[in-house]
């Protein structure tokens, strides 16, 4: 029988009419006994509504969203029995300490709210307060690390058998408010407890908010939870333990006063069977937090986390040198995270302070984490309450890129280190996006062969990757690389000078994605003399890459560089490149129309075959058109080296510079390629030549090369052209 302390709602309704059975039911109640004006067969009386909520339900009960409960006491469904909580109902706890919903093991609680009208369970008191109340638990028959029967923390129920695919129900769209309250040290709600509970069980889309202890927490059992909220926990956010084995996905976690996530094995013996086996996707913690985004403690289990994203906060990890079975695990690969980001970095914030050998637990990359970085998540909207809507002002990049991951244009990005697209993955960086670096020598972003990258800028709203110093200095970070499969005189699978990508193959059409508006500044980070970075490094890219409106700016070394392959570059700027600013060799066989070019250091361009063999093939091959070089440099318009190769160039315009050529005495293959006519420039228009200027210092018999005649170059002459507005800079 259903004890009277337990009715959700007692009605009664006296008719004086001749219908039979003289007394009918109301159908319909309020709260307070007001008249509901249902039809009883005649005249009705008031109902008489009970709206309070304690003692034991022993049967199935289906309660009223049109009411507003009062949770008095515990209230606790019995095995064998249901309790249905239909959308839109509110519960407002006033029984203090004493006051909380339990299921107990073999009974069932069906939370329906939905996305509109979430359940709600919160505090009474008329200044509500962490910890007014217990919070809601659940026990069930599914497999935990502390054996059968035992008895739950809180509630005093009975949990754990060998049932993993026990249901103790279903609970959707459900707001837990201000719960957490105290019996003692050992003895502390939270706002969710799932003691042993199965995986025929639906736990998603909850919240806990303000809760006095940890927000949701796993005792064990097989139940997945799905689409959790918990922000302003006074413990850790979300919790699992003793056994736990199930699946996570889309968790926001904000605002915590402890650890956002708190996985552990057994807190009596960390190697107790069986081991917690938790596997989580799409996780935010955003911080501040005192013991980190994970806490990996009491034994820690295995873990596989993917899409972490974490703001203002460092990963923790936090093993204790007490706790040897958790740090076990982490040597032996039981923990893998895969595409963390740090995002909004505080000041002198470490990945992890776990100071043991195996360090690459975690590996670096772009999390969108539960949706939207540090942003509320899209699917918490309308049922949730006190999250932040708005994006973080900026976010760490570094690491790996291992499917298709999409930039905002409306975050800041600190690039910390090495930013890798891997072979089979896609990085997206929309118009307006900038990137600035901070790692030094190891930041650089490189797409590998294989791998692609779309930067979709525009004339107005460029995306721009720069150095992040307070003081912007050439050479302060790397730059970008891309590798490609297309033919180069290297040969197949050479390794890139920098990034050590491998590149070259033999499909001259291979497509590495699209480049159009980009603006790098500042690269030109120096490993050795032999390796340095360039604005923009394209080591075998194919005729399908599209690489236009792209810009380097004050660069260490060449602005721009192509290492063999077939893509074609127009319209490119390059100013103040600390060594050549437009570089192509190794057997390159694209086009360039509209390059810019000034306040280079060494040649406008150099181009050359091969620095091994000067008559490797393919040989370097290229038509340019509409080019501008403005001086002083100290090689030239043109450095024509290395074998040179076959150059045919139309419009080209110099400005306080020679045309160069620059071909050395040992370079024999170059010269036999310059009185071949290999190389041909008409017209070419030498403008304010300085004094002494010669026109070129070849001094081979074929001087014929060279036809003189005025031509705008990239547009304007020596004037920034006008395709380059609103984009690019420093002219």
């Amino acid at each position: 029988m259903l004890s009277l302390a337990a009715v959700a709602m007692i009605v009664s309704c006296n008719s004086d009419d001749d219908s039979p059975g003289g007394t009918a039911s109301c159908t319909d109640g309020v709260q307070n006994g007001d008249e509901t004006g249902v039809d009883c067969g005649g005249s009705c009386e008031p109902c008489e509504v009970n709206n309070t909520l304690n003692g034991d339900v022993t049967e199935d009960t289906t309660l009223d969203a049109s009411i507003e409960y009062q949770l008095t006491g515990a209230y606790v469904v019995k095995s064998g029995s249901a309790l249905t909580i239909p959308a839109g109902t509110v519960i407002k706890a006033t029984g203090g300490t004493a006051a909380y919903i339990a299921v107990e093991r073999g009974a069932q609680i069906f939370v329906n709210g939905t996305s509109a009208d979430p359940v709600i369970m919160t505090s009474g008191a008329a200044t509500p307060a962490p910890a007014d109340w217990g919070g809601l638990v659940v026990a069930g028959d599914a497999p935990t690390n502390k054996g059968s029967n035992v008895t739950s923390e809180v509630a005093d129920l009975q949990y754990g058998g060998s049932n993993a695919t026990d249901n103790s129900g279903s609970i959707r769209y459900l707001r837990l408010e201000y719960t957490g309250a105290t019996f003692s040290n050992d003895k502390e709600f939270n706002g969710l407890s799932l003691f042993g509970v199965g995986s025929g069980t639906t736990v998603e889309f909850v919240q806990s908010f303000n809760g006095g202890d940890d927000g949701i927490e796993f005792f064990g059992g097989t139940v997945d939870g799905k689409n959790l909220v918990s922000t302003f926990s006074g413990d850790d956010s979300i919790d699992f333990a003793d056994g736990w084995a199930g699946e996570g996905e889309n968790w926001y976690i904000s605002g915590g006063a402890k650890a956002g996530i708190e996985g552990s094995n057994n807190g009596d013996d960390g190697d107790a069977t069986p081991v917690t086996m938790a596997t989580l996707s799409n996780i935010t913690v955003v911080g501040p937090v005192t013991e980190g985004a994970l806490f990996f403690k009491e034994g820690g289990g295995t873990f596989t986390i993917n899409n972490f994203y974490t703001s203002n906060v460092d990963l923790g990890v936090n093993v204790k040198d007490t706790d040897a079975e958790a740090a076990v695990r982490i040597e032996n690969g039981d923990l893998t995270i895969t595409n963390i980001q740090f995002a909004d970095a505080p000041a002198g914030l470490e990945a992890t302070n776990y100071t043991g050998a195996n360090q690459s637990f975690f590996t670096e990359g772009i999390a969108t984490g539960a949706g939207n970085g540090a942003a509320a998540p899209d699917w918490a909207a309308g049922w949730t309450t006190g999250l932040d809507n708005s994006s973080a002002g900026s976010e760490n990049i570094a690491g790996e890129v291992t499917g298709d991951v999409t930039l905002n244009a409306n975050v800041e990005y600190i690039l910390t280190s090495a930013f890798v697209v891997k072979s089979g993955g896609s990085l997206t960086i929309p118009a307006g996006t900038t990137i600035k670096a901070t790692g030094g020598t190891a930041a650089y972003i490189a797409v590998e062969r294989g791998a692609q990258i779309f930067i979709n800028g525009t004339a107005s709203d460029p995306v721009v990757m720069t150095s992040g110093a307070a003081t912007p200095a050439p050479a302060d970070w790397g730059g970008l690389v891309i590798c490609g499969d297309a033919p180069t005189n290297k040969g197949s699978n050479v390794t890139s000078e920098v990034a050590d990508l491998l590149y070259g193959g033999s499909n001259a059409t291979d497509n590495s994605g699209s480049i159009r508006y980009l603006r790098v500044e500042y690269t030109g980070a120096t490993f050795s003399n032999d390796k340095e970075f360039n604005g923009v490094s394209l080591f075998g890219v194919g005729s399908g890459t599209t690489f236009e409106f792209v810009q380097s700016l004050n660069g260490g070394d060449d602005g721009i560089e192509f290492f063999g392959g077939t893509v074609t570059g127009n319209n490119l700027v390059s100013i103040g490149s600390g060594d050549d600013s437009i570089d192509f060799a190794d057997g390159w066989a694209g086009n360039g129309s509209n390059w810019y070019i000034s306040k280079g250091a060494k040649a406008g361009i150099e181009g050359s075959n091969n620095g091994d063999d000067g008559d490797a093939t393919p040989v370097t091959t290229t038509t340019l058109s509409n080019i501008t070089v403005v001086g002083p440099v100290t090689e030239g318009a043109l450095f024509f080296k290395e074998g040179g190769g076959n150059f045919t160039i139309t419009n080209f315009y110099t400005s306080n510079v020679d045309l160069g050529v620059n071909v050395k005495d040992t370079d024999a293959q170059a010269a036999v390629r310059l009185e071949a006519d290999a190389l041909s420039i008409n017209p070419m228009q030498f403008d304010n030549p300085a004094t002494g200027l010669e026109q070129t210092n070849y001094t081979g018999a074929n001087q014929d090369f060279i036809t003189v005649g005025n031509n705008t170059g990239a547009g304007n002459g020596a004037a920034a052209p006008d395709w380059a507005t609103g984009w690019a800079i420093g002219f």
